[in-house]
């Protein structure tokens, strides 16, 4: 969920929201709910080490 997301990058639901919308990570929405694959959210860990690497 966007709450188990926020709390795992240690940002506010909103930011996962803007996450979702701009389609940094991919997300499913069930109901009013998002649900977010584990998988997508360690890929968009490691996406965001690579970058933060080539300075």
């Amino acid at each position: 969920t966007v709450n188990e997301v926020a709390n795992i990058l240690r940002v506010s639901n909103m930011t996962v929201y803007r996450l979702v919308k701009s389609g940094q990570i991919p997300a499913i929405r069930v109901g009013k709910n998002y649900r977010i694959k584990e998988s997508d959210v360690n890929e968009y860990l490691t996406k965001g080490t690579q970058r933060a690497g080539k300075n």
